[in-house]
Formats: C-alpha cells, structure tokens, sequence
C-alpha cells in the first residue's frame, strides 16, 4: 500500500491559430481529467496556438495572444485544484522558444522550454526556423510576465529554464516531444535526481510505425529509470498537410496502463491512471546500478509547489492501474485508417 496519484494526459485536436477553438479544447480535457479524479493534467505540445503556425511565430501577435489563452485558463473555474501544464511559444530575451508552462490555482510554477528541437525536414519538421534550443542544463532564469498574466496571479516574474517541480508528495519533470528520442533524453538525469513523474508534450506526426515507436521508447524509458511518464500528442491536422496521429499513453516501471484510441475522430480523449507512488520508489531501490549512479547524480533546481498529487491528507489506498498489452495498430489498419482520418 502506498500513496496514490491520480494523473492524466490527452488528445487534442488542435488547429493553427485557433486560439479560442484551442482554448475550449483545453479546457473541455481539464473538466474530463478532473472528472476522473486526476489532480495534474499533461497537455500537447504547442497546444494554445496549434503546431504548424509557420512564420506566425515570428509575429508578436502570436505569442501575446497565446499569453491572452493562459490568463483566461489560469481564471477559468474548472482550472481550480489541478496542477496543469499547457504548450504554448514563449519569447525569453528577444529569443522564441517552444514552451512547456505549469500553473497551479492562479500562479504560475515554471515554463520549462524546449532543449532539443526536431529539425528533420524529411519527416516535416522545421522548428528550427521559429525556435531556438534552450543551451542551459540545469540552469533557470528569472521571465518577466505580461500585464495580462500579471493582474490575474499578482506575479511579475517567473523562473524560466530547466528544472523540475517539487510537490508535498511527489517530483515532476518535463520533456518535449524530440527529447524522448534523442540520445540524451532528459528523463534520465531527472529520474536519477529523485524525479517520478515525467509529462511529455508531443506533436508528433503520423509515420508508419512511428505510434508503436513511441510506445516502446516509453515502455523503455520507464523500464529502465522506473517511474510515471505522461505522453500527450495532438490529433488531426492542424491545418497542415501532416497529420498527427494522436498517439497518447502512460507509462509505469516499464509497462504501459494507459494508452488512447488508435484512429479517431474525437476532439478531446483524456487517458488517466491512479499510480501508486511506492511502487515507483520500490523498483527502483531494487535497481543497485541505477541507486549508485543516483547517489552521486547532479541536482535539478527545483520549484515548490503547495500541492499534493495524491489529494489532501495523502489518502492511502491500493492502486487502480493495471499493466495493460498495447493494442498496437499493424502496418495494413495504418494504410487504411490514418489516410481516412486525413481525409
């Protein structure tokens, strides 16, 4: 028996600059979430102002009308009691990053910005050319926030940069769609510094075989570090000619207990799983290798949150997840179904 966290992470079909279309998609994940229980919601990458914007993110209207999106959500009742985390471009310095940006009951807690970008232009991706890597490992920085964001938290500044949020019960870390493939994912630095949930924000398009791909890395990922991790993705296509397929799961100590449909036509599909944090700190004590390297691991700065995952008093209570087979689409139902979704 140990403490429970319930946790969720989601499908959204988002479009490029549709902010207000976005945000009602946002926010109808966050009611379902909360529905299920879920005290932290895990979103898409990009997903206020959609992936596929282009040059729009060069603009100063996009990223000021993105920051619009969250100072909305932030006072929206439904955004009350669940830590969440929403992708969004933010511009630190004169420079434009891809941005992971956590608020908890009006404050926000961190934006944690994209370190590796996708630039295979083979595949579609060019990012690249909108955003710059952030180079600081281990590093934050004090962001300014906008007037808008400002008269609804009361904050004028933020940390900004890498680093990972500490709450009563548990630590979370974050990582943005490439990181997960590349091979210095960040994830196991986190997980050797004590970091149990992982949450990625994805907007990974529709490759033969790339949804059962991603599933493995996690099941992989997770196998080896031990730990939670949230995979979030969009679905559709974004008013690009690529289309997302929608793959979305989470990951436990190697097994996956949560996964999305493979396919569908949904706009919002939230997937949900209650974690027994002890079994996370238990396999990986049993792990001697990981807990020699983990001794001597280099510290993540941490943000504290007066929050707890596992909900007021830390309830105990046997977990509900449960190690589940992918039902992993063949090669034959993706050339049959993913151009039909496209369509």
């Amino acid at each position: 028996m140990g403490r429970v966290a319930v946790v969720a992470t989601c499908v959204l079909s988002q479009w490029a600059m549709d902010l207000q279309g976005n945000m009602e998609r946002i926010l109808a994940s966050v009611n379902q979430a909360k529905a299920a229980g879920a005290r932290y919601r895990c979103g898409p990458e990009l997903e206020i102002t959609g992936y596929s914007c282009g040059d729009h993110y060069h603009e100063g209207d996009t990223l000021e009308a993105a920051w619009e999106v969250v100072a909305h959500l932030m006072q929206h009742p439904a955004c009350v009691d669940v830590m969440i985390d929403v992708g969004l471009p933010v511009s630190h310095k004169n420079v434009v990053y891809n941005c992971k940006l956590v608020f908890l009951n009006r404050k926000i807690l961190l934006i944690r910005p994209k370190m590796i970008l996708a630039n295979d232009a083979s595949m579609g991706y060019r990012e690249g050319r909108w955003f710059t890597p952030w180079r600081k490992i281990r590093q934050v920085e004090e962001h300014p926030l906008p007037s808008c964001i400002s008269t609804v938290t009361g904050q004028r500044s933020v940390l900004f940069g890498d680093a990972v949020i500490a709450t009563w019960d548990t630590c979370i870390g974050y990582e943005i769609c490439e990181e997960l493939w590349n091979p210095e994912s960040p994830h196991v630095p986190m997980s050797l510094d004590g970091v149990e949930i992982i949450c990625n924000g994805s907007g990974s398009t529709q490759i033969m075989g790339n949804a059962n791909d991603a599933y493995k890395r996690i099941q992989n990922a997770t196998a080896r570090t031990g730990g939670c991790y949230l995979f979030a993705n969009q679905r559709g296509c974004d008013g690009s000619p690529s289309y997302f397929g929608g793959d979305c799961c989470i990951g436990l100590n190697g097994d996956l207990v949560g996964l999305a449909m493979d396919y569908s036509l949904a706009q919002v599909q939230v997937i949900t799983a209650a974690v027994n944090l002890e079994t996370i700190r238990c396999y990986r004590h049993l792990i001697r290798s990981r807990c020699e390297h983990a001794a001597t691991s280099t510290s993540y700065p941490r943000v504290q949150a007066d929050f707890s995952l596992c909900g007021e008093g830390g309830v105990v209570c046997l977990p509900s997840c449960e190690p589940m087979v992918p039902r992993l689409p063949t090669m034959e139902v993706g050339v049959v179904e993913g151009p039909a979704c496209w369509l």
